[in-house]
């Protein structure tokens, strides 16, 4: 006899509880601090690249916790409870809360691996051939990959995006091959400063590796078990919303469209690192089919 009949089904499992608790609190106090003493804990608790200097190695922890808007939290907290309390329930607090952190890192390290070698390494080369050899045809050709307007937010860093006010003359006297000697320093010192604040932007907030990843538990405890959401016209098997959503998660990555700003490649790594974590007790944890 499993734990979830023993325990029998609670609505609110412990776990889940203090994972809302923990997130709903992270949020106001983000809020606050903001407002307050402005400070921008999402920033700092926030996962930034392991290359970047604002990396911590707790960010690993704390990201899964930080939320971007009220909407972001609302709808990921609703779908923890929703699909993670069956999971708790079925499994347990501690085995369930070892799988909700192992499954957000997973998807920090997917991510990041997509990040590096989809963004950061193709920046890294165009802008060190310009700072190696500042002329125009380095220049051109990293604006050509790069849009930089498009990557300094006024409301991030103030001070980043005066500075790329002041430079835009130089910037565009050095692309029409008529820059002298002073923009062209002015232009590489710009560069550097922007070198260093595009490494440190790279930022993941929010709960939605680990949310994967019980949505993938769920379609592999429950796979039968029929799913009502307000976007679907008809219920459909957990097993196929699953594989659906996957599939969707998957297109949506490899589309890269601008301006999206959903980790996709996080959401799938959560239920990469899930099935695995899962497929591993499966095969080596005696205690797992007692859950």
């Amino acid at each position: 006899m499993n734990q979830y009949r023993l325990g029998g089904f609670q609505m609110l499992p412990p776990v889940v509880k203090n994972l809302l608790i923990i997130n709903a609190i992270m949020f106001l106090a983000t809020s606050v601090f903001q407002s307050t003493i402005h400070v921008n804990l999402n920033d700092v608790l926030g996962l930034h690249w392991i290359g970047s200097e604002k990396f911590e190695v707790y960010q690993v922890v704390t990201y899964m916790f930080m939320h971007g808007s009220f909407q972001h939290i609302f709808f990921n907290m609703f779908a923890v409870w929703m699909f993670g309390s069956a999971v708790e329930n079925y499994w347990g607090a501690k085995r369930f809360l070892t799988y909700y952190v192992a499954t957000g890192i997973g998807a920090a390290v997917i991510h990041y691996i997509t990040v590096y070698f989809g963004q950061l390494l193709p920046f890294n080369q165009v802008m060190n051939a310009f700072l190696e050899f500042p002329s125009t045809e380095t220049l051109r050709e990293f604006v050509s990959y790069h849009d930089i307007a498009y990557h300094i937010h006024p409301s991030i860093d103030q001070g980043m995006y005066e500075y790329y006010k002041e430079s835009i003359n130089s910037l565009n006297a050095m692309l029409n091959g008529s820059a002298t000697k002073d923009q062209i320093l002015a232009v590489n010192s710009f560069m550097l400063e922007y070198k260093e604040y595009y490494l440190n932007f790279p930022n993941v907030v929010g709960a939605s590796g680990s949310l994967f990843g019980l949505l993938l538990a769920f379609g592999m405890l429950f796979p039968n078990q029929r799913i009502f959401m307000i976007f679907l016209p008809i219920p459909i098997k957990a097993k196929y919303f699953v594989m659906a959503y996957g599939a969707i998660e998957l297109f949506s990555g490899l589309s890269n469209r601008p301006g999206d700003n959903v980790a996709h490649f996080a959401h799938l790594g959560g239920m990469i690192f899930g099935f695995l974590l899962i497929r591993y007790w499966q095969k080596h944890d005696n205690t797992y089919n007692r859950y």
